[in-house]
């Protein structure tokens, strides 16, 4: 890899739990991945406007909140407002089955559920960016 992968992680919403965020930030980052971690409360908007400006890679979304069907959407939907379709998006956290579908359906490239490995992670990002 010539460039660093540079992913945004981000927590929407009202969710105040960022312990597995900041794991999986950490994990991104030990494996040589550039992070920018937005913190909580983040709105899709906010969400969007770092990716844009961290000229981002892929955007990791940790969700535990339920609204995820609401949120999720939204965040793909103004990435293609920016004509940045490219970004790759992930979502973790507590995404029932046929919510993932749904999501993935939508344009989320993958969606990790509680307990996932972090290598799992960084392998689906490095294959996912480095294959394109």
């Amino acid at each position: 890899m010539s460039a660093k992968i540079r992913v945004v992680v981000a927590k929407p919403g009202l969710d105040g739990h960022d312990r597995g965020a900041k794991i999986i930030a950490r994990a991104l980052r030990d494996a040589g991945m550039e992070v920018i971690y937005t913190g909580l409360h983040q709105t899709p908007e906010q969400i969007v406007e770092t990716a844009i400006q961290e000229d981002a890679d892929a955007v990791g979304i940790s969700i535990l909140s339920g609204a995820h069907m609401t949120l999720v959407p939204r965040i793909l939907e103004l990435l293609r407002g920016q004509g940045a379709e490219d970004v790759l998006v992930l979502v973790g956290g507590t995404i029932p089955t046929e919510d993932a579908a749904a999501l993935k359906a939508q344009g989320v490239a993958e969606v990790f559920g509680p307990g996932a490995p972090t290598a799992a992670i960084v392998e689906f990002l490095q294959g996912a960016l480095t294959a394109a």
